[in-house]
This record gives C-alpha cells, sequence and structure tokens, in this order.
C-alpha cells in the first residue's frame, strides 16, 4: 500500500518547512505499519492554476494526479496564514477537484473513490480545526473516504511565535496523539476498502434522480 503525502509549503526546497516535518513524523509511522510513502512539494513544481487535469503546456499537475490515482491513502499538508490554509492548498484542491471529470466509464466513480484522506497543519497561530473542516470536505467532495480522526496539527498560542520546528512540535502530546490516531486510521480504512470497495454505480443513480426531478 502507499500514502502520497502533498506538502502545500509556500516555501520551495531546499527552504525548511514546518509542515514538511510534520509529515515525516507521518512517514515513520505509515513505515512501520508497512504502507510505502512519497512526498510531493507542490511549491517545487510548475502546477498551473486552473479546475482541469491537465491544464496544458509546462504543467506539472497531470505528472502528481497520476501519482494521486496510484496512492491508496491521500494526504494534504498544509501551514496555516491568516487563519487559512496555504494558497497553494487551495490551488491543489481546485486541481483535485478538476479530477471529479474523469469519472469510471462503468460505475461514473472519481478517481479518488476508494482512497481515503487526510489532512496535516502547522502554524504558529490558531486556524487549525477551520483548515481541518475546509480540506476534510473537499476530499471528501472529490470522492475520498475519510476515516475516524483523519487529521492532525500543531499550532502555537495566540499571537505570532516559534513553529512547529522550532517549538519541539515533534514532542507535543496533542499532536502526537491525533497523529496516530490519523495514520493508524486511514491504514485500516485503506486496507478494508482494498478488500471491499466501494461499489456504488453512480451513473444509475443519476438516472434515478433525473427520472424524479424538474428542474
Amino acid at each position: 500500500m502507499k500514502a502520497i503525502f502533498l506538502n502545500c509549503s509556500l516555501k520551495k526546497s531546499p527552504k525548511t518547512s514546518n509542515t514538511g516535518a510534520l509529515i515525516l513524523e507521518a512517514v515513520k509511522l505509515f513505515s512501520s505499519l508497512n504502507i510505502s510513502s512519497e512526498v510531493i512539494r507542490i511549491a517545487d513544481h510548475a502546477v498551473k492554476f486552473g479546475v482541469t487535469s491537465d491544464e496544458g503546456e509546462g504543467d506539472a499537475w497531470p505528472g502528481i494526479l497520476h501519482k494521486i490515482k496510484a496512492a491508496d491513502i491521500v494526504i494534504i499538508g498544509t501551514p496555516i496564514w491568516l487563519g487559512d490554509k496555504s494558497a497553494i492548498c487551495k490551488m491543489v484542491i481546485e486541481r483535485i477537484d478538476g479530477s471529479t471529470s474523469e469519472q469510471d466509464p462503468e460505475n461514473g466513480q472519481f478517481p479518488l473513490y476508494n482512497k481515503v484522506g487526510g489532512v496535516l497543519i502547522t502554524g504558529n497561530e490558531d486556524g487549525g480545526k477551520r483548515v481541518t473542516a475546509d480540506v476534510l470536505f473537499s476530499l471528501n467532495h472529490s470522492g475520498c473516504t475519510i476515516p475516524p480522526n483523519a487529521a492532525a496539527y500543531w499550532v502555537g498560542k495566540a499571537g505570532p511565535g516559534p513553529s512547529y520546528i522550532e517549538a519541539d512540535g515533534a514532542e507535543h502530546l496533542f499532536t502526537n496523539r491525533n497523529l496516530r490516531y490519523m495514520v493508524y486510521n486511514l491504514a485500516f480504512f485503506a486496507r478494508s476498502l482494498q478488500n471491499a470497495p466501494i461499489d456504488t454505480n453512480l451513473l444509475a443513480l443519476d438516472e434515478e434522480a433525473k427520472a424524479v426531478s424538474k428542474s
């Protein structure tokens, strides 16, 4: 099984990413469960803005989407800026949403059906729960199954201050507990879906809906 992490830091490599540091903690836990991981730092790639799976020449998103489709677990990692997810995270969500037009010809399912989704967040101020709600809803809307406790975050005290690495966030009980809840629940549901995939036929349900609708 494979997990893919989309690090939506606003900083390109080799600059230090606090979100990346939290992601690496999750990678270690997945490895202990015999699940391999790949981390993609979106800022290092020429991903274009858009709402389709391919925005033309030079767009790096199609290659990233190919890796997402090949994964069993999809985790978005984002810093908090001004109490919200990063602009890159918003762009990634929009590009993932574009994949919903690529429905399976037999049952109409979106590419992210039968994958599980989660979110990791770092920030030196508040916004963790708001960003969690936004990202998990977006992944679910695009087809991901969201298990219980599918998020972990670290935030500092109110007002600007040290970030995850500087503040020794890797030793924070709340974050470490939720990180383990997330990893183990994602692993459990990913294996469950592998053994018993969702068989909902969206195309058939579309026809049912049309038959009883007037507008």
